[in-house]
């Protein structure tokens, strides 16, 4: 359904004339019908349908969405569209395997049945991986984090990173401040379990018993403990056994918060 057919069958739902809208929102009602009759040469303007959201009482954002979506080229919306089709499939049988416990060795046959398909595309020319970002780490002393709960590569929000490759990559909001100045409170930060470790590496730190994370400069010592080396001179740093440790990942990008 179009976003012209989509505003129409709203407005008459609420049992709402086109002169009613046009007075509520601010615009013409010939303009407003051009719109909804799919005829318009201009497409509407966010502050339009920002108003006509509240107006005709939809979700926020909802028909932003969409009429960005029908603005883009027909190809790149095509594969959007096909994309996010293939999106939908794959949440419902997710929720499928949550709701009827599905067996593991049951797994294949289920994707199988639903013609999902498993092979990654790869493009020469692309935007950059989206990289999940999984929840937040303290930059300060180590703290009760439950990053186990997401399966890899899923989240509640994403960034996109160019020219990264690493399929396991995942991002954190940093909190504290205990990494300035480089690192500040509300920076995301993408760390790459493919990347080396080296002395001095900013690292997304996970300890194995309890169960905590923290966010330092890791540096390996002779007697094969760990030193969490602080970038802030006001806080010391601590040395840790290595066994201790269940988790190195280096850090690759910052996104600063401004």
């Amino acid at each position: 359904m179009s976003l012209g057919q989509i505003l129409r069958q709203r407005r008459e739902e609420l049992k709402l004339t086109l002169d009613e809208v046009a007075n509520r929102v601010g615009f013409s009602k010939p303009y407003l019908s051009t719109i909804e009759t799919e005829r318009v040469k201009n497409p509407p303007s966010d502050e339009l349908l920002s108003k006509l959201e509240k107006v005709l009482k939809f979700e926020q954002g909802l028909l932003l969405h969409i009429a960005h979506v029908e603005g883009l080229p027909a190809d790149i919306r095509e594969e959007y569209e096909s994309a996010e089709a293939e999106n939908q499939k794959w949440r419902q049988i997710v929720q499928s395997i949550i709701d009827n416990k599905t067996k593991t060795a049951n797994l294949k046959k289920v994707i199988s049945k639903n013609k999902l398909d498993l092979k990654e595309e790869k493009s020469v020319l692309a935007p950059g991986r989206l990289v999940p970002v999984i929840n937040k780490v303290a930059a300060g002393y180590p703290t009760d984090f439950n990053d186990l709960d997401y399966p890899v590569g899923i989240a509640d929000d994403y960034v996109r990173c160019p020219d990264l490759h690493d399929p396991n990559a995942f991002a954190v909001r940093v909190i504290g401040d205990s990494m300035e100045p480089k690192f500040h409170e509300g920076d995301i930060v993408v760390f790459s379990p493919a990347t080396e470790v080296r002395n001095g590496d900013d690292c997304f730190v996970r300890f194995a018993m309890p169960h905590e994370t923290t966010f330092k400069r890791v540096f390996f010592e002779k007697d094969k403990t760990i030193r969490l080396q602080p970038r802030n001179d006001k806080y010391p740093p601590s040395i840790v056994e290595g066994n201790r440790i269940n988790g190195l990942y280096r850090a690759v990008l910052r996104y600063e918060k401004l």
